[in-house]
């Protein structure tokens, strides 16, 4: 027999210069960040696929019912978590959230719960300084947070 060993892909960035502390602390920052809220955005995500395909076959009148229970269970089970995270850190996982279910935050609240309350948590999102329909941009503005993402994924970080 012939012994056969699958090995992560691993990824080479570029080393990165940083001009002064102040952009260094925002990068152990960022990494700290990613390491936090990445396994949550991933929660998350198997969270609505096994919801949605659950409610697949539900009359509006039960799906609602069904909703409201998840709802009420989530808000019991997470919501200490949740509040442990810092302003910043919740910012990054509406973003993550995005890039898990390619569909803002704000769509999958309209599609579960009805535009009334999606258009509700958008405006105290917004009273924060935040937005629930914020876009995850690979490739420009989150450009560093998709390096942090891959490399702690793979272990590399």
């Amino acid at each position: 027999t012939i012994p056969f060993f699958q090995m992560r892909q691993v990824y080479v960035y570029p080393p990165l210069k940083f001009k002064n502390n102040k952009e260094w602390r925002e990068y152990l920052r960022l990494v700290r960040n990613v390491k936090k809220v990445y396994p949550i955005s991933v929660m998350i995500n198997n969270i609505i696929i096994e919801t949605y395909e659950y409610m697949e076959g539900m009359s509006k009148k039960e799906r609602l019912a069904h909703i409201k229970r998840v709802e009420d269970g989530l808000m019991e089970q997470y919501k200490p978590m949740f509040k442990k995270l810092t302003f910043s850190q919740g910012k990054l996982l509406i973003k993550m959230v995005d890039r898990q279910c390619n569909s803002a935050s704000y769509d999958i609240i309209k599609a579960f719960v009805g535009t009334f309350r999606a258009k509700f948590y958008q405006s105290f999102a917004a009273v924060f300084g935040a937005s629930l329909k914020k876009k995850y941009d690979r490739k420009g503005e989150d450009k560093l947070t998709e390096r942090v993402i891959t490399l702690v994924t793979n272990y590399q970080l």
